[in-house]
């Protein structure tokens, strides 16, 4: 680990000096292009440098603990507590720090939510489950954008098609993938007995032109008036586009906009993000084969959490995290139980890295 580490600071103290140079700072992309190298590596030198740092103090507070006086001993002894305890704290963080980092973190997400088992509670549970990631969204400053959406009469929703635009998003919402239960009192029961629904979410990192190539052959691209609301063009123009990619069957439709341009290219965008996701889960089911943890797929097909409304709690079932805050969460205050899934995985890829090493 060591021997990373001091290579990882050479690296930095190599392009630090060269970002210093005529040559490179006549030339903008590539000193966009080192200086965010550069950027990724600087948290990783830097607490390696204040490790670097304790060691040398402990083993100076050390020195001092063999001292006659007994007073400098005394607080030489407390002094290497903290150092000590430092020291370790670390270890751990350059351990998490040396893990691979995720290519697709710095990416936009496509958020896909579907009301599962459950009829009118489910689709209410899944519209309630696009308001918390819009809120979150909107408390990070991120853009969203809704590509489709068929809403109940209710106000739940069948399925709900989102793109959300910000740094970090994907690293943010990656593992909200999976089956998210409720339990709760429906309105309209009248005898008080608690109901579970389930709402599926899919999390997929927005694919851009070079990380998916599309032949035009491979598209079959039917064109039909669209229904539902709309005004006086619903049904008089044949502006919903239907988009359908041979080789793996997927099928993409889109009416929202009234311009059949408009429908096609949102299209695509979700075409693309669906064929790279699969894409992605080939090479995570190749690495993980044989392995006991799937981590980084998602874990879609389990039941990943529940959200209980009469104990007011919300468990994570992976990071076997709970709160009790489920009324802040549904508002948008998700930050303790993201970051708590999120530490939760980046232990267990710290497990893979150590077994694999």
């Amino acid at each position: 680990m060591f021997d990373k580490l001091a290579a990882l600071e050479r690296r930095y103290d190599e392009l630090l000096e060269r970002l210093g140079t005529g040559e490179l700072q006549g030339d903008p992309a590539e000193y966009r292009k080192q200086s965010k190298a550069l950027a990724e590596i600087q948290p990783t030198v830097e607490r390696f440098r204040e490790y670097k740092s304790v060691v040398r103090n402990v083993a100076e507070t050390e020195e001092l603990m063999s001292a006659g006086d007994p007073d400098m001993r005394n607080l030489a002894q407390e002094e290497l507590k903290t150092l000590v305890a430092r020291r370790e704290s670390l270890i751990s963080e350059l351990k998490i720090l040396l893990v691979p980092k995720d290519p697709n973190d710095e990416k936009n997400v496509v958020l896909e939510i579907r009301a599962g088992t459950g009829g009118d509670e489910a689709a209410l549970f899944a519209g309630e489950l696009f308001r918390m990631y819009s809120r979150f969204a909107e408390r990070h400053g991120w853009k969203i954008d809704v590509m489709s959406t068929s809403e109940t009469g209710i106000g739940g929703v069948k399925e709900v098609i989102a793109t959300i635009e910000g740094r970090g998003a994907y690293s943010k919402l990656k593992y909200e993938s999976g089956v998210h239960r409720v339990q709760r009192v429906p309105a309209t029961e009248a005898s008080g007995r608690l109901h579970t629904s389930t709402a599926t979410v899919a999390v997929l990192p927005e694919a851009e032109d070079v990380d998916v190539q599309i032949n035009d052959k491979d598209l079959r691209i039917d064109t039909f008036c669209s229904s539902g609301p709309g005004g006086q063009s619903v049904n008089t123009t044949y502006s919903a586009v239907r988009i359908t990619h041979i080789p793996t069957g997927v099928v993409v439709s889109q009416q929202d906009e009234k311009s059949q341009i408009k429908n096609r290219a949102k299209a695509m965008k979700i075409l693309r993000s669906r064929l790279y996701e699969m894409e992605l889960k080939k090479q995570q089911e190749a690495i993980a084969k044989d392995r006991r943890s799937q981590v980084g797929t998602g874990e879609r097909s389990e039941k990943i959490r529940t959200y209980h409304f009469k104990e007011n709690r919300i468990s994570d079932h992976r990071a076997n995290f709970t709160l009790y805050r489920l009324t802040d969460v549904l508002n948008g205050e998700l930050g303790d139980l993201l970051d708590a899934v999120n530490t939760y995985f980046q232990s267990e890829k710290l497990k893979e890295a150590t077994d694999e090493s």
